[in-house]
């Protein structure tokens, strides 16, 4: 039955490109990100898993960050209500990383942080786990708990339909590339089930992981080592 199991089919962008379209990318993916307001999941768990109270001064890690648009959209919002939102931006595409100007940049790889335990408040990612096979997906919730003192929140596409067919309408209005396009449909069947990441997460010992779908279009896995 189509998207009932993920695709492991590569992406286009999943291998190194040249700089050129590497930026023509990103700018693609922001405007599509802008449409879905991709950044909303964290603007509105951080805070509740958290508590406001907690939110003034936090460190926060964004795994597989690409250009650092998430942690910039992120930051500048926490600051509008007075709260310091330090974010390092982690990925390993050199590439993306250079065309962020405005923050902390780390190349590495998330299946291996180069950080020490409880290194981070907070660890988020955005889109970038169904780029990964399902052991590497184990990995990547296992640095990301090791690094955290407190909260991981993970935020990808839910594979459903619905989704795939509002990417199709939204591209008869939106114009881009057509590698763009494809790799954008193929995010979706690459992406995930609740029960998908469920697994992922029980298998990595996040015993505290709970995944819930978030407004039809993605799929949140949010892990605390402490009640807030």
């Amino acid at each position: 039955m189509f998207l009932s199991c993920r695709t492991t089919q590569e992406e286009y962008f999943d291998s190194e490109r040249p700089v050129a379209e590497v930026a023509e990318f990103f700018q693609s993916l922001g405007r599509v990100n802008r449409f879905f307001d991709f950044a909303h999941p964290f603007r509105n768990l951080i805070p509740r898993l958290l508590g406001e109270a907690s939110c003034c001064s936090l460190s926060i890690l964004d795994v597989g960050a690409g250009d650092g648009s998430l942690g910039n959209a992120v930051r500048d919002w926490a600051a509008k209500r007075g709260w310091n939102w330090r974010v390092v931006n982690l990925d390993t595409s050199l590439s993306a990383l250079g065309l962020n100007t405005n923050g902390l940049n780390v190349a590495g790889s998330a299946l291996h942080l180069p950080f020490g335990p409880g290194s981070f408040d907070v660890v988020i990612a955005s889109q970038m786990a169904h780029h990964l096979k399902d052991p590497e997906v184990k990995l990547l919730l296992q640095e990301a708990w090791r690094v955290s003192r407190r909260t991981v929140l993970l935020c990808d596409l839910h594979r459903n339909l619905g989704l795939y067919l509002a990417l199709l309408l939204l591209f008869c209005f939106q114009d881009h590339p057509a590698s763009f396009k494809a790799d954008a449909l193929l995010s979706v069947k690459r992406g995930w089930r609740k029960a998908d990441l469920a697994r992922l997460a029980a298998q990595a010992g996040v015993e505290t992981a709970k995944v819930k779908v978030y407004f039809g279009a993605r799929v949140v896995l949010q892990a605390s080592k402490t009640p807030f």
